[in-house]
């Protein structure tokens, strides 16, 4: 590993893993193992009212299970941590330089209450003024602000710390996915806090400090950080720092709307903990949200983890918005799935147990049945595994209801005329028949009656199955048991025929 290129993923412990915080989490690691390099997750969970319980398991366990791993972390400790925010707080690591901008002057305390604050916005949105922080010390010594702190602190009032905005300077900086950006200091809205009233510093102040000590070369995040860049780089520049590089991938849009994939928008799933109840495979949400805003040379769509590290180009990284397809995602899962069934055979017989269609020592004794069940029920049009427990539940472990149409096929002229025979014929049939047997019975019934196509097969199958359409009957045929057939034919025969 090398030192030149370090980077992070930071994420905070109040939510599971977010598809958008994955592809963050991804395009980071991609980064830091294509060049070599280190990757350091950091968890900043100075929020804790937003915390929640086995928030930061969830983010890890989950990357885990996407593949990735990681150099520094709270379970891997290097020489920059610790690598919880809340930890580094309590050591007084960001309480360091609040204190050298404070007695730089480049920051101040500030008292003003939340009614003082919003009675401040009130008023500008009332004379159609941009929301911005009034500074109340203008014109004031030192001394006569020092005086003024120690007024609100008689009065029982607890300050933030705000840094002191230079108005007038413009920050730019080359980022490596957008370009030039230059975004002047009047747009951050005023002082901003630093520093809350509980002494725990903000996001963009803390990931300044932390980044810097943790020596982070290049920051890879999501385009709704490019506001925050000017703050950032206020701080790096106001402690005498270097900037890291930035670079803003591009915004992930629902494909459907067109608009931001919102964690509110709950037409789409978007956590990764969603996707593997579903059983969705890992390579598949590695090898989707890798092409969500980045796109490989050539027309190939399929990669695995370790092809897309051996490829990554971070000048690939698109400026246009990345589509989230839902579409595209099942396709790809698909072709996962396809690509090594024997490896996601298990995971198929524990769908079909969790549904409870059948017991795990039953599955376990019967395992070369219930593997041809599978291929027989269509594994390979399935988009995630978990759609095999409705592809198999009829008719192999349940009879669904005879609706009103396959009435009409049976009790019809030809239908009564196709069970007759299809009745003698089975009956008389081997119980070790094989596909071709069954096929060739149900030819010679359509040769013998000159009946075929829906008028033929829909009896058959209604008959035996209590379905109109499904997988190859004779297929089906060899794995159902023969003397459970019989009494189903003679059900339907006594409800129906008779």
């Amino acid at each position: 590993m090398t030192d030149d290129f370090r980077v992070r993923y930071a994420p905070s412990p109040t939510g599971y893993l977010h598809i958008g915080n994955a592809r963050t989490a991804l395009f980071n690691w991609l980064f830091a193992r294509h060049y070599n390099g280190t990757f350091v997750i950091r968890i900043e969970d100075t929020d804790s009212a937003r915390n929640i319980e086995n928030g930061e398991q969830s983010q890890l366990e989950n990357l885990k299970w996407l593949g990735l791993d990681w150099d520094e972390a709270p379970d891997k400790p290097g020489q920059y941590g610790p690598y919880r925010q809340s930890e580094r707080n309590e050591q007084g690591i960001y309480q360091e330089f609040i204190d050298e901008l404070l007695a730089k002057g480049l920051a101040y305390k500030s008292y003003k209450t939340s009614e003082q604050l919003a009675e401040e916005r009130a008023a500008q949105q009332a004379a159609k003024q941009a929301p911005h922080y009034i500074y109340e010390y203008e014109g004031l010594t030192n001394e006569e602000r020092e005086a003024k702190y120690a007024e609100f602190e008689a009065q029982g009032l607890k300050p933030v710390v705000r840094f002191r905005v230079p108005e007038e300077k413009v920050y730019a900086w080359d980022d490596i996915v957008k370009g030039h950006i230059e975004i002047g200091a009047k747009e951050v809205g005023g002082d901003w806090v630093i520093q809350k009233a509980d002494g725990m510093p903000t996001y963009n102040f803390a990931v300044v400090v932390d980044d810097h000590l943790m020596k982070i070369s290049h920051v890879l995040r999501g385009d709704d950080h490019v506001s925050n860049t000017p703050k950032q780089m206020m701080i790096y520049e106001a402690l005498g720092w270097d900037v890291p590089k930035f670079g803003h991938m591009a915004l992930i849009i629902n494909g459907a709307t067109g608009k931001k994939l919102s964690k509110r928008d709950n037409d789409v799933l978007q956590f990764v903990e969603q996707y593997r109840e579903l059983g969705y495979q890992p390579e598949a949400m590695d090898n989707f949200i890798g092409l969500l805003g980045w796109s490989p040379k050539g027309e190939d769509e399929i990669f695995s983890l370790e092809e897309f590290k051996e490829m990554f180009d971070e000048h690939r990284l698109s400026k246009a918005n990345a589509k989230f397809d839902q579409k595209k995602l099942e396709w790809i899962n698909n072709q996962w799935i396809r690509k090594d069934k024997d490896r996601i055979m298990p995971q198929l017989f524990d769908q079909i147990i969790a549904a409870g269609l059948i017991s795990k020592e039953d599955a376990e004794k019967r395992a070369d049945w219930l593997k041809e069940v599978i291929e027989v029920a269509g594994v390979d049009g399935i988009s995630y595994t978990k759609q095999i427990v409705d592809l198999v539940r009829e008719p192999f472990f349940q009879l669904g209801e005879v609706t009103d149409e396959m009435v009409d096929y049976l009790t019809s002229e030809d239908g009564r005329k196709v069970y007759d025979a299809w009745e003698k014929a089975y009956t008389a049939l081997p119980d070790d028949a094989d596909a071709d047997t069954y096929m060739a019975t149900i030819r010679g019934i359509q040769n013998d009656l000159e009946i075929k196509g829906r008028n033929l097969w829909n009896p058959i199958r209604i008959a035996t199955t209590h379905q109109i359409q499904g997988p190859n009957l004779p297929e089906m045929l060899v794995l159902l048991d023969k003397p459970a057939v019989l009494k189903t034919m003679a059900d339907v025969k006594a409800k129906y025929l008779d």
